[in-house]
């Protein structure tokens, strides 16, 4: 049977007298069924609220025990869902711009393409700032949408 640190949860090989994660003694080893206190299903808050941007995760989390529970596991969820919503009605209306400046010979075609690669990159780095706020336990909230996503998870609005 496998045995963990009691300090950090790490497991250990049975003769082991020293935690090979924290270097903590193995005076008193913790069952295999333990979970750590302050994690929710075996992970950290933050690396669900961290997941919960990766879209289907979010959903995970908002519907099933014990992620539903965490309000900052909601927090980010409700936030991701809703900004994937709002990324989609943008990407909609900038399809539509993109058809009206392709009609441009040459120069409408230039411009559709650096538009497409800033909003591109500007995505990508946006949705990076949100993984690592998220993973530094932050309530990192969005303009508009981030004050929706509070309320759903229960948090108190500071007015």
């Amino acid at each position: 049977m496998p045995i963990f640190c009691p300090g950090c949860g790490t497991e250990m090989p049975d003769e082991s007298s020293y935690c090979p994660g924290c270097g903590a003694s193995t005076g008193t080893a913790v069952p295999a069924t333990a979970v750590p206190c302050g994690f929710t299903a075996g992970i950290g808050d933050n690396i669900a609220g961290a997941l919960a941007y990766f879209f289907l995760p979010a959903i995970v989390f908002v519907l099933v025990d014990p992620f539903k529970r965490s309000r900052f596991i909601r927090f980010h969820s409700f936030q991701a869902l809703f900004l994937a919503i709002a990324a989609i009605i943008a990407g909609l209306a900038l399809r539509l711009i993109v058809a009206v400046l392709g009609l441009i010979p040459a120069l409408g075609q230039l411009i559709v393409l650096l538009i497409m690669m800033t909003v591109g990159i500007g995505c990508l780095v946006f949705w990076v700032v949100l993984l690592v706020k998220a993973l530094q336990g932050e309530l990192f909230k969005l303009p508009f949408i981030g004050a929706v996503a509070e309320k759903q998870a229960g948090i108190a609005v500071a007015q």
